[in-house]
């Protein structure tokens, strides 16, 4: 296995204050594997010549994202500035999946550096939460539904302060100039979608919050229909608010109030203050990276799970393969050991061990080469009956499993400036309309409960809620470079199955020789809750024949991102999408 990794995982770098499972149709069934021979990568890409990136590109989850991140470039905008319009939209039209009230991590490439920052936008607890929050007066841990639309699942909303960081070191065009098509819309009106549309009919309870039932439910109390206007006005006194104010009033100002308002009329007075709202601190950090064939691959540290776990898979994935595995058995095999380790170690990095220098540590055996040379020599030629976390370093504290009630509704964009800056950016709001609150116009998150259901068992988890602590995520944003070039940028929804949506995704590319939309169109394969599920019977068929035992059902994955191609000289000769198709995100590219 190679040896060469890469990984500066800082942990709490100097704070700056300011700055899913959703309906969608499956792929048609294809019958020939997904993963072919190892080895059959991109084509080499040289660095691009100064001066010369070329296009830019979006690739969002709703149309009128996309054009509003589109409108943004093609006025010379950085890849940041579109990363604010496109958000500003998305949490008006997809309230379902992301928005202001939710968080975020975002992936950044500096095309005059040829780094990748890191952006931790993720919510935080307030200083109300306890380890028990989220269990019932015998002690079991409450019911889904009762815990997110307990109020006490709302997290002090991360994605605006990282938004505003991120623009002040990156951003172009004038904090105010990015905010005009999410205030038209909201002012305007914009139409349901079928995918809004059923999800409002799906959730009974979203009626319940007096701001949800004016905005998505007509006089007499009925879910709106596919193909009605929405005007949201609340949102657009938000958004101008946002606009005139800047970033930091959503956490000092009136927005703030109005939050700890919505919070505290459903949980109790005190769950939420304005000292939790105005104490939040976005974090700038270094990403996980690892090599992958010809390919760096650079992902999202803790507190979310996805990069390591992610890397932990390709890396598994390449050794086993190049023994002669089979594809779908190195794959399967190498997400059950990476999401046994996910659900063993991975947690906010201030609470993992020790310490800080406990999840450094954690981090980086778990992405050693001599760890996962151990845990690659665990993959056979046939399914293995059970398997478990292993111990990457001699821990003087382990921390006890910690599985949240995490669910798939999220969102994922790309964009690509015109200098070959590249922004990868997964956001959320957690469950369908979060929280099923709505304050200033905006679905409130429901991140809390991604927190473990139990805050012990027998050893303290590195999960458990805390105040000022950020939940686990599996949000999982990727920028792939090679040579010093980004090659691919890609995301998706989908809960703790957006890691295997991404790697799935990947292994089609780098080791399939597909292309990018091809490895997103391909029928998913995931292990994320403890079995095997995948799209197709085609598919299913496959992993029988291996061994295991897969449920077939709807994996609503929402993949946006891009392929970048580089012509001989350096410079950029096209931008190819990858878009998904089993939700309504749209591409668009351009030249300056």
């Amino acid at each position: 296995m190679r040896a060469t990794l890469r990984l500066t995982f800082a942990l709490l770098l100097a704070a700056c204050a300011r700055g899913d499972g959703e309906a969608g149709a499956p792929p048609e069934a294809r019958t020939e594997p997904a993963v072919a021979e190892v080895g059959q990568g991109l084509p080499e890409a040289p660095a691009p010549a100064a001066g010369e990136a070329g296009a830019w590109a979006v690739a969002a989850a709703h149309p009128l994202a996309t054009e509003a991140g589109a409108r943004v470039l093609s006025e010379g905008g950085s890849a940041v500035d579109a990363a604010v319009a496109i958000q500003s939209v998305l949490g008006l039209v997809e309230p379902q999946s992301s928005g202001l009230g939710g968080g975020a991590f975002m992936l950044f490439y500096d095309a005059s550096t040829g780094t990748i920052t890191a952006y931790d936008g993720r919510e935080t607890a307030p200083a109300s939460a306890r380890p028990d929050m989220f269990l019932k007066p015998d002690g079991t841990p409450m019911g889904f539904m009762d815990a997110v639309t307990s109020g006490r699942s709302v997290g002090v909303p991360g994605v605006v302060a990282m938004l505003g960081l991120a623009h002040e070191r990156h951003g172009r065009l004038g904090w105010d100039a990015l905010f005009a098509e999410a205030e038209r819309h909201a002012a305007e009106g914009f139409t349901v979608t079928p995918r809004l549309a059923g999800l409002i009919a799906r959730l009974p309870r979203l009626k319940d919050d007096p701001g949800a039932a004016a905005l998505y439910f007509d006089a007499e109390g009925r879910a709106l229909r596919a193909g009605a206007t929405l005007v949201n006005a609340p949102y657009a006194e938000t958004i101008r608010t946002l606009r005139d104010e800047g970033p930091a009033t959503f956490y000092t100002g009136p927005v703030a109030a109005g939050i700890a308002r919505a919070v505290n009329a459903r949980a109790g007075e005190g769950t939420m203050t304005p000292e939790d709202l105005a104490a939040y601190q976005p974090i700038e950090r270094e990403p996980v990276c690892a090599e992958v064939l010809a390919f760096e691959a650079c992902s999202m540290g803790p507190p979310s799970s996805g990069g390591v776990t992610l890397l932990q898979i390709l890396t598994l994935y390449e050794d086993a393969a190049a023994r002669g595995a089979d594809p779908m058995l190195a794959y399967v095999e190498a997400s059950r050991l990476a999401y046994a380790d996910r659900d063993r170690y991975l947690a906010d990095p201030a609470y993992m061990g020790l310490g800080e220098a406990d999840a450094e540590a954690v981090v980086t055996g778990l992405l050693s080469a001599e760890y996962l040379d151990a845990r690659s020599a665990l993959i056979g030629d046939a399914p293995a009956e059970a398997v478990e976390a292993g111990e990457p370093i001699a821990l003087l504290s382990v921390p006890a499993d910690n599985a949240g009630y995490e669910r798939p509704s999220t969102s994922h964009f790309s964009v690509r400036d015109a200098d070959g800056n590249v922004v990868s950016m997964t956001t959320s709001v957690e469950f369908a309309f979060g929280s099923q609150l709505v304050a200033g116009g905006m679905v409130l998150n429901n991140q809390l409960t991604d927190f473990a259901r139990e805050p012990s068992d027998g050893e303290p988890a590195a999960n458990a809620p805390a105040p000022g602590k950020r939940p686990r995520s599996s949000m999982t944003p990727v920028i792939v470079t090679e040579g010093g070039a980004p090659v691919i940028a890609i995301g998706s929804p989908g809960g703790p199955a957006i890691i295997g949506y991404v790697a799935r995704t990947l292994i089609g590319r780098l080791f399939g020789g597909e292309s990018l939309q091809e490895a997103v169109e391909a029928p998913h394969v995931v292990t994320a809750r403890g079995g095997v599920a995948t799209e197709t019977e085609a598919a299913a068929d496959e992993l029988r024949a291996l061994g295991y035992a897969p449920q077939v059902r709807e994996l609503t994955s929402g993949l946006y991102g891009f392929e970048v191609v580089y012509g001989e000289d350096g410079t950029v000769a096209d931008v190819l999408p990858a878009v998904d198709p089993r939700r309504e995100g749209t591409f668009e590219s351009g030249r300056p």
